[in-house]
């Protein structure tokens, strides 16, 4: 079989997968992130989260480079994505990318208890020593748009509600 022959194939077969956005967001403990510096230098990292209704919070030290870029408010991505051990194909990952609006949480407002509580609900007592250590802050968030991938021919746009709008391939991968 050649490789034209392959690659239709493979198109016919790349059917869109039914989207499982919030079970992905479920089933992960921490989200991996894309910030900028002042110079827009990139910086990724990750960090544990909780989502609490539509925002996603995460606790931070500003030991780490990404928690300046976060707490200024710069341009954010956050991703999800499948384990890799897990996944049957390494190319068709399932992950949702999110670009996200950053906001700090004050110390000790409603909103920090409630989610500090349930960042302790999560991910055990090690949050009662952070949340009390001067340099952790609380960032939340915000979706304000994003996609999601789960196979291929399986892509899909995704609002700030972590809503599938409408798939995204309306064109097949082209071969030489």
């Amino acid at each position: 079989m050649n490789h034209t022959n392959t690659q239709e194939e493979a198109n016919r077969k790349a059917k869109p997968v039914a989207p499982k956005v919030k079970e992905l967001i479920e089933r992960t403990k921490s989200v991996i992130l894309a910030t900028v510096d002042a110079e827009g230098t990139p910086n990724s990292s990750y960090a544990p989260f909780v989502q609490v209704d539509n925002t996603l919070y995460i606790l931070v030290s500003f030991m780490a480079k990404h928690t300046k870029n976060l707490a200024d408010g710069r341009k954010t991505s956050v991703m999800f994505i499948e384990d890799e051990s897990a996944t049957k194909q390494i190319y068709a990952r399932e992950r949702l990318t999110i670009e996200a609006a950053t906001s700090q949480i004050e110390r000790d407002s409603e909103i920090w208890n409630t989610v500090v509580t349930k960042l302790k609900e999560t991910h055990g007592k090690v949050v009662d020593v952070i949340a009390e250590m001067q340099d952790f802050i609380l960032i939340a968030l915000q979706p304000v748009k994003g996609s999601y991938v789960n196979g291929f021919g399986s892509a899909y746009f995704v609002d700030e509600n972590l809503e599938i709008l409408e798939h995204r391939n309306d064109v097949n991968h082209q071969s030489k």
